[in-house]
């Protein structure tokens, strides 16, 4: 295939998934008038279709200084994500780095039948673990609390999974010739385990948060109090009166998740072909 043909290619893939984001850009600039026109025959069951123009006719601010300045449940809901979301991630490292670092490098009694059950656990969807998840955060009395969403996004077992592979990377020379110099094994995971297995931590910490800022099941499933709602539930209650508003929310709650990414393309990379998982 030629060079032209494989660059056309790619230009109209490019394209295509650029589209939405710049619809979702050039629609924080259209006035509600111009907004409730366009999207009436979707949000209102109109008839016809809805249409969608390339640039905005009559550019305004209107809708940013609706949200930035006159909504401050956006903050509140924005703020409820960090304070769900981080504390989880943190979970991820200092709950599943040791626990993926004691599969991939010790030997103990039931370790296979351990790990097999972490994947197990890790496959399992949602819907699966919601009812028992509920009975338990519910005797203990965590229920329309952050904590309900917290814990077990924090014990989750898919980062403890990517990051034991990456840890298995790890040459046993390394640990040898540590414990040989007198190293204790707190002292080896320390200072060789997580620097040398940096990638797959970061690995862990982008895709969950990737995962966890736009989560909805638990949130919906153990929040009653609307008021603890984070951005992902938040973003669900559009209409063609808020339009605007809403798209400009759903601007700013991609600009974290996006900038997350792109800070650790580098370190997905280089976990995904040093842990062999492209394969």
């Amino acid at each position: 295939m030629k060079k032209w043909l494989i660059g056309f290619v790619l230009i109209f893939i490019a394209l295509f998934v650029w589209m939405p984001l710049w619809m979702l850009l050039s629609g924080t600039f259209m006035g509600s008038a111009e907004l409730s026109e366009n999207l009436a025959p979707v949000l209102e069951g109109g008839e016809g279709n809805a249409v969608w123009p390339v640039i905005a006719q009559y550019p305004t601010l209107q809708a940013y200084v609706e949200l930035l300045l006159d909504t401050p449940q956006f903050f509140t809901v924005f703020w409820n994500s960090c304070r769900q979301v981080i504390p989880i991630v943190l979970g991820h490292v200092f709950l599943g780095a040791p626990a993926a670092w004691a599969f991939a490098k010790f030997q103990f009694r039931g370790k296979k039948i351990l790990y097999t059950l972490y994947i197990v656990l890790m496959l399992m969807p949602f819907q699966v673990t919601m009812v028992s998840s509920y009975l338990v955060l519910n005797k203990l009395k965590l229920i329309d609390t952050v904590w309900a969403v917290i814990l077990p996004g924090a014990a989750s077992t898919f980062p403890v999974f990517i990051m034991t592979r990456f840890f298995m990377a790890i040459p046993e020379e390394v640990m040898e010739a540590a414990a040989v110099d007198g190293a204790s094994p707190l002292q080896i995971f320390l200072r060789f385990g997580i620097p040398l297995g940096a990638s797959g931590i970061l690995s862990a910490v982008v895709l969950g948060f990737l995962e966890y800022w736009n989560a909805m099941e638990a949130p919906q499933a153990f929040l009653k109090n609307q008021e603890l709602w984070p951005l992902s539930l938040y973003m669900a209650n559009i209409t063609a009166d808020n339009a605007g508003v809403s798209l400009i929310a759903s601007l700013l709650t991609l600009m974290p998740p996006l900038l997350i990414f792109l800070f650790g393309q580098t370190y997905l990379e280089q976990g995904i072909i040093s842990s062999g998982m492209k394969d």
